[in-house]
């Protein structure tokens, strides 16, 4: 599965990048494939191990906020194995011979 999160302190004020550096630092620190981007970082692996990063994440932010938002849209599909990848270079082929 992938999944693609985002969590984000509330009432922290509009500079959150600590906050969210430690979220990325417990998604980092998994082991797990991830790719980070300017609204979302994406997670593949097993149901369990996913979400078990999604909530350390969570509680990494929350220990800057009393308060946080959670973001999370999921791919469920068995059998596919580097999806961070290979949807991606799907797309990219298909471009190149437009």
């Amino acid at each position: 599965m992938i999944v693609a999160f985002s969590v984000t302190p509330i009432g922290a004020g509009e500079d959150v990048g600590e906050a969210v550096a430690d979220a990325v630092r417990v998604v980092r620190e998994s082991g797990l494939p991830h790719r980070t981007d300017a609204m979302f970082t994406s997670v593949e692996g097993e149901w369990d191990e996913v979400m078990d990063v999604v909530k350390r994440a969570t509680e990494a932010v929350r220990a800057h906020a009393g308060r946080v938002s959670l973001v999370l849209k999921a791919d469920l599909r068995e059998g596919v194995t580097d999806g961070l990848h290979s949807k991606v270079a799907t797309v990219e082929r298909i471009l190149g011979e437009g």
